[in-house]
C-alpha cells in the first residue's frame, strides 16, 4: 500500500491528543493546550540538535557545528514568536480554565529542564516535583557533556592551554571562569573558524534569553503577581532566570576587545 502524508505524520493520534478538560469547553483552552504541546514538540527537537552540536564540536566539525547552531537559533526565534499568539489571551480567558491544571505547571516541563542541562545549568531544584520516571532522565541528561564542555574541549584539541580544570567548570558555565578566558580571546584573534562557533553560541544564548523574557512577560500579562500552579512562584520565579547567560564566559571577554 503507498505511504500517505496522514499515515507518515500520525495526523490522527496527533489531532487526538488535545482534550481540554472544561465542560463546556472553554474556547482558548484548547489554543492553550496546542501552543505547550508544540513547545514540548521544540524542545525534544532542541536536544536532538544540541546532541548532535556536542558530537560535532567534540569531533571539531566546525562546519556541521555551525549548521546545527543556526538551525538551533532559528527554532528559539519560533519560539519567541508562539509567545505572541499565547498574549492573544486574555487574564479572563485563562482564569475561566485555570484551575482544571490542578498542580500542573510549566516548571514540570522535563524537556525544558534537559535542555538547560544541556546549556549548561547544574541539577535544578524540586526535582523532586517531576514523576520518577522524568527524575531519572533528567539526572542521567545532567551527566552528559554540556555545550560549553563540548566547546573547550574543541579548543584544547586544537592545541590550545586548556586544562582539565578549564573542561570540569566548563560543564555549568553559568558562571565565568578567568582562568580561561585568555584562551577564548586567543581564538578571536587568530582562530576566526573558532571564532565563529563562539559568536553563534553567543547568538543561540540570547535566544534562550530573550525566549525567557518574553514568556515572563507573557505570564505577567496573563496571571499578574499571583503563585503559578504547582506551587511555583509565577512571574517572580520566572524573574530569577532573567539575564543569566548560559556561556558566561563568552560575554565576559567581551570587555578586552
Amino acid at each position: 500500500m503507498t505511504m500517505r502524508y496522514a499515515d507518515y505524520l500520525q495526523v490522527d493520534a496527533l489531532l487526538a491528543l488535545q482534550r481540554p478538560l472544561t465542560a463546556p469547553a472553554e474556547h482558548d483552552e484548547l489554543l492553550f493546550i496546542q501552543i505547550h504541546q508544540v513547545y514540548e514538540l521544540w524542545f525534544k527537537q532542541v536536544l536532538h540538535e544540541g546532541d548532535a552540536l556536542v558530537a560535532h564540536l567534540h569531533a571539531q566539525h566546525v562546519p556541521n557545528a555551525m549548521h546545527t547552531l543556526k538551525r538551533m537559533r532559528a527554532i528559539f526565534k519560533t519560539l519567541v514568536s508562539q509567545v505572541d499568539i499565547l498574549e492573544t489571551m486574555t487574564p479572563l480567558s485563562f482564569a475561566a480554565f485555570r484551575t482544571r491544571l490542578e498542580h500542573a505547571s510549566g516548571f514540570q516541563s522535563r524537556q525544558f529542564r534537559e535542555v538547560e542541562c544541556l546549556f549548561g545549568a547544574p541539577l535544578p531544584h524540586k526535582i523532586d516535583m517531576l514523576a520518577p520516571r522524568d527524575q531519572d532522565i533528567l539526572r542521567e541528561r545532567a551527566e552528559r557533556m554540556s555545550i560549553f564542555s563540548a566547546f573547550i574541549i574543541m579548543l584544547k584539541k586544537s592545541g590550545l592551554p586548556i586544562t582539565d580544570d578549564m573542561i570540569q567548570k566548563a560543564q555549568h558555565s553559568g558562571t565565568p571562569n578567568p582562568d580561561l578566558h585568555p584562551a577564548l580571546i586567543a581564538i578571536y584573534r587568530e582562530n576566526s573558524s573558532f571564532a565563529g562557533v563562539a559568536e553563534q553560541l553567543v547568538d543561540l544564548d540570547e535566544g534562550l534569553q530573550e525566549w525567557r523574557y518574553r514568556h515572563i512577560k507573557m505570564v505577567e500579562r496573563t496571571i499578574g503577581t499571583k503563585p503559578g500552579t504547582g506551587g511555583s512562584d509565577g512571574a517572580s520565579y520566572l524573574k530569577q532566570t532573567l539575564f543569566k547567560p548560559c556561556f558566561a564566559d563568552l560575554w565576559a571577554i567581551r570587555i578586552h576587545f
